[in-house]
């Protein structure tokens, strides 16, 4: 068994990457609720040293460096330039993904750890995943879900057939966001029932309602349907303005379970079974990390796969597609110019 040290940076010190708390103020966010934040992740894994990070504003840097103790770069190829790391996080935002992930496979990087949206556009998506493959670079998006036991004993409990075959699911939220809110829900649903979509039909919200990341960004929620390899129907509802609460609800022949947050309720076998979120001191980022240790320990393969991050992805800019096709069906994956919408999430 090793015991080495592996050694790590964030590249965005931010609200996730940075545990930044002014960042996160100025987002209407608080980080002590957040499930996670790269910074603090590396810095509760004895497995782990945080060396290393980057950003833009030095407000942001200075923070960082006092929290942390690690050095700071405003460039972040300096950083990858100067630094011998095994781990990188991307904690920027999503237009600049694409850049930072290739930039790190070319230097070898043995992990890259990206916040999600993926990237605002399949052709930068796919550019990430081509580089890292060629690097052998192992690739893996911050869908915390992944990594949550709850959701993993879902995704068992619909194997072993005891909610029968799964016919729907209503997926909602309240915030809007089908980039940065709609890609964990979305993901989701996938992740349990393993099997991806296949077609949609979907109507966006432009009502205008303000990005909190800024006016350059426009990422609307909406409404929408959704058919599933298996044949599932999801219906999605996440206008920008809403009281409706934030869950998923999955319908099976013999039973039914929705998820809230982390919990999920399940009823099957004539009874109901509540399985509250796992409280025992770990956040899904942390979990995340230790399997990533695994990989870099002994080659253990990863439990998920960067492709499906895209096909999440390519839902949402299906979304935009869809509704600027009069909301008409269409089939994924995405042909001609539709691939080439840009999703101008955060």
């Amino acid at each position: 068994m090793t015991n080495k040290t592996y050694r790590a940076g964030v590249i965005g010190l931010g609200m996730i990457g940075g545990a930044d708390p002014i960042s996160a103020d100025a987002l209407g966010q608080k980080v002590e609720n957040m499930d996670g934040t790269h910074a603090v992740t590396y810095q509760k894994n004895p497995r782990v040293k945080l060396v290393a990070g980057s950003a833009r504003d030095a407000g942001r840097r200075d923070r960082f460096a006092a929290r942390t103790g690690a050095k700071t770069y405003a460039d972040w190829r300096e950083m990858l330039d100067k630094e011998s790391l095994d781990i990188v996080s991307i904690a920027t935002y999503s237009p600049s993904h694409a850049e930072i992930a290739v930039g790190c496979a070319e230097k070898g990087i043995k992990v890259v750890y990206c916040e999600k949206p993926v990237a605002t556009k399949l052709a930068d998506a796919e550019r990430m995943l081509d580089a890292c493959r060629k690097s052998k670079t192992l690739l893996l998006f911050n869908h915390q879900r992944r990594f949550d036991p709850n959701h993993r004993r879902l995704r068992q409990l619909i194997a072993d057939g005891r909610l029968g075959e799964i016919t729907s699911a209503v997926l909602q939220w309240s915030t809007g966001r089908l980039g940065n809110v709609g890609t964990h829900v979305l993901d989701g649903l996938m992740m349990v029932t393993q099997s991806r979509y296949r077609s949609l039909s979907a109507t966006l919200d432009l009502s205008g309602k303000p990005d909190c990341r800024g006016t350059e960004f426009q990422d609307p929620g909406g409404w929408g349907t959704l058919r599933l390899a298996n044949g599932t129907v999801a219906v999605v509802n996440a206008p920008d303005y809403s009281k409706t609460g934030f869950q998923t609800e999955i319908n099976g022949t013999k039973g039914r379970a929705w998820i809230k947050g982390m919990s999920v309720t399940v009823e099957a076998d004539g009874k109901t079974e509540n399985w509250p979120a796992i409280a025992d001191g770990s956040t899904n980022m942390d979990r995340a990390l230790v399997e990533i240790i695994d990989y870099l320990d002994q080659g253990t393969p990863f439990s998920c796969s960067p492709d499906d991050a895209v096909h999440i992805l390519e839902v949402i800019v299906g979304f935009h597609a869809s509704h600027a096709h009069g909301s008409t069906w269409l089939n994924l994956p995405l042909k001609g110019q539709d691939r080439d919408i840009e999703v101008k999430t955060g």
